[in-house]
């Protein structure tokens, strides 16, 4: 599409659409009960207008729009400028917390002055400190609950001893602290 270079074409044109565009405009406005406000300026400067309601009101609306548009669009921009600041500062941690990893695992130490070095192996001890506590505390954990099913076994054995009418560990041989059955010297039994 171009402009029309002929001027008498051009402005039998422009009235033929302005005509036909008050026309879509009114029967917008009717059908679908919309608030609807045209302004058209010829190329003389002629104003063309069509209004369902009050053209004022109208045109306050659209600014009142407008405004709040700008408005959420600056506080959408704030809102972006923030995130971006906070994913940079997220970077940088990360980075801090990358080169921290890396000197924990032993690389990377040769920039470090020997205070850096020492806090690292304060660091480390305190580490291995707490990972020797938690260790210790599931071997415990472990033997109170194997103790738990030695004696759930040792009660079992017993039922089912008494069931078959024999004595428990009867016919074992003890050497040491090991029971080893009479007939099957290769069985061993717990204690």
């Amino acid at each position: 599409m171009k402009r029309i270079e002929n001027a008498t074409s051009r402005q039998v044109t422009f009235s033929k659409r302005r005509n036909g565009l008050l026309k879509k405009a009114f029967e917008l406005s009717v059908l679908c009960d919309a608030e609807v406000a045209l302004i058209v300026f010829s190329p003389r400067g002629k104003l063309y207008e069509f209004a369902n309601s009050s053209m004022q009101e109208t045109i306050e609306r659209y600014r009142r729009h407008v405004k709040d548009n700008q408005i959420d669009e600056k506080k959408s921009d704030e809102n972006m400028e923030l995130l971006k600041t906070e994913a940079a500062n997220m970077v940088k941690k990360i980075e801090l917390l990358e080169i921290s990893k890396r000197k924990l695992l032993g690389e990377g130490l040769d920039s470090c002055t020997v205070a850096e070095l020492q806090q690292i192996e304060q660091q480390l001890e305190r580490s291995v400190s707490s990972i020797r506590a938690r260790k210790n505390q599931v071997f415990k954990e472990q033997i109170e609950r194997l103790k738990e099913k030695e004696s759930q076994l040792a009660a079992e054995n017993a039922r089912l001893s008494e069931k078959c009418g024999v004595q428990p560990w009867e016919g074992l041989k003890v050497v040491g602290e090991t029971r080893y059955c009479e007939e099957s010297p290769s069985f061993r039994c717990g204690d």
